[in-house]
């Protein structure tokens, strides 16, 4: 009995190791047919890392290097290159560093009356040009405002089988709008230039927030702004910037914003986004946003080296900067006085009046209005001065008070309630706005 239960293990041994793959499609099939019952199954197949390893070479023809080489001589393309113009430019220079070497274009550009005078001599104007891939120009195109027209003017100069041809091209101006943010590192233009902020975009937030913040002695290192601005656009290209749109600052912890809002038949001007307007009595500098030099204190004399209180604010400017009245006002004198060389004295409303000094033109006579920001000169060194500057001086009752001090006194008027819905309409936006530029300028910073 036991001999015959041998002989059939035996059996079934040998068909196993014949025909493992057999048996086990064999014990599946069972296993899915069964009902209800739960099956271990083991894999009876061999062990891949037993398996031998076997290695194929074959031959690879590659193609052939004459047609590639055909190929690659047929192949053209042309490069793309943008500069800037500069007031010493000659068609060669502008042409080199375009990248393109090429004599028949530098000729054109310096014999046709019209690419001439749009390019040459003419710094600040961006060129775009086309050259084929041996560096000879295909087309040169030069965009420019005019004036202060919605139009714009295109230059373009296009290689034809006649050799080059110039057209001047007249299109409309395209007004958009741009967000932006930065931060102080060591100055508010440092920050603007890192962030590609125009420089008049610079000045006019220095000049919206000059009531809130001391950008010549306050600002600190980590304060943020952001800012959103009109440009004019051809062909995709800023060619100017224009009015801040609204802008928020953070400084020494404290946010200040502004947005830009015209009551209907009104002049319009800056407002808090909860509806104060910004407008002052009085401007913080009478030159737009520059590096004071000798602030409202007790200093030594640079000519009478002796310690005097300095009853004013000196603002370095180069010679034949503008200078612009503080507030509106009659001019009491214009002349010339002593140390303080060419003056003039504006007189306010309350018994105010404010002096501006050293200056290298007078524009205004005794007896005229003026109105907050008319220009009435220019920056000088005239009367006991070492160097151009404008000095500044505001008294009160004939006492002399520091001006920035006198500038952040805010006696500003709400929005009228016949404007409100409109405003509060325009806030919402421009809330949101700032939110976009605040989210673009941690992204830089980070």
């Amino acid at each position: 009995m036991n001999h015959g239960l041998t002989t059939v293990s035996d059996r079934l041994l040998s068909v196993l190791q014949r025909h493992p793959k057999r048996l086990t499609a064999l014990v599946a099939a069972v296993l899915l047919g069964g009902g209800g019952g739960a099956y271990a199954v083991a894999s009876l197949a061999p062990d891949p890392a037993d398996l031998p390893i076997r290695q194929i070479t074959e031959a690879v023809q590659p193609l052939s290097l004459q047609e590639q080489a055909i190929s690659l001589d047929t192949h053209s393309f042309n490069l793309f290159r943008t500069e800037i113009t500069r007031s010493s430019d000659t068609a060669k220079s502008l042409l080199q560093r375009l990248g393109i070497d090429d004599a028949d274009a530098a000729a054109f550009l310096r014999s046709d009356a019209l690419a001439s005078k749009a390019v040459l001599g003419r710094a600040g104007r961006t060129v775009h040009a086309e050259a084929s891939d041996n560096h000879a120009l295909q087309r040169l195109s030069v965009r420019w405002n005019p004036g202060n027209a919605g139009v714009f003017e295109r230059l373009v100069v296009e290689k034809t089988p006649q050799g080059f041809r110039s057209r001047i091209e007249e299109a409309a101006l395209q007004n958009t709008s741009r967000l932006a943010g930065g931060t102080i590192r060591s100055s508010l233009f440092a920050a603007t230039d890192e962030a590609g902020i125009p420089d008049p975009v610079a000045t006019q937030i220095a000049e919206i927030f000059s009531g809130d913040i001391d950008f010549h002695r306050a600002l600190r290192k980590g304060d943020h702004f952001s800012v959103v601005y009109e440009t004019a656009e051809a062909d995709g290209q800023v060619l100017r910037s224009g009015r801040v749109l609204s802008a928020e600052f953070t400084s020494n912890g404290k946010t200040y914003q502004a947005m830009w809002f015209a009551e209907p038949g009104q002049k319009g001007g800056y407002y808090t986004l909860d509806g104060q307007s910004l407008r002052r009595s009085f401007l913080a500098s009478p030159v737009e946003f520059s590096r004071i030099t000798s602030g409202f204190s007790m200093r030594m004399h640079p000519i009478l080296q002796k310690w005097r209180a300095h009853l004013g604010v000196d603002y370095a400017a180069s010679t034949g900067t503008s200078v612009r009245t503080v507030g509106d006002g009659v001019v009491e004198f214009a002349g010339v006085q002593n140390g303080y060389g060419n003056v003039i004295i504006v007189k306010h409303r309350n018994q105010n009046e404010t002096v501006y000094a050293h200056l290298s033109r007078i524009d205004v006579r005794p007896g005229q209005s003026v109105s907050q920001g008319d220009h009435i000169g220019a920056v000088g060194s005239t009367g006991w001065a070492t160097g151009p500057h404008l000095h500044f001086e505001f008294r009160v009752n004939g006492v002399h008070q520091d001006p920035l001090t006198v500038a952040r006194q805010n006696d500003s008027q709400p929005v009228s309630t016949a404007a409100k819905p409109a405003f509060n309409q325009l806030a919402s936006i421009m809330r949101l706005q700032l939110s976009a530029a605040t989210s673009i300028q941690q992204a830089s910073a980070d």
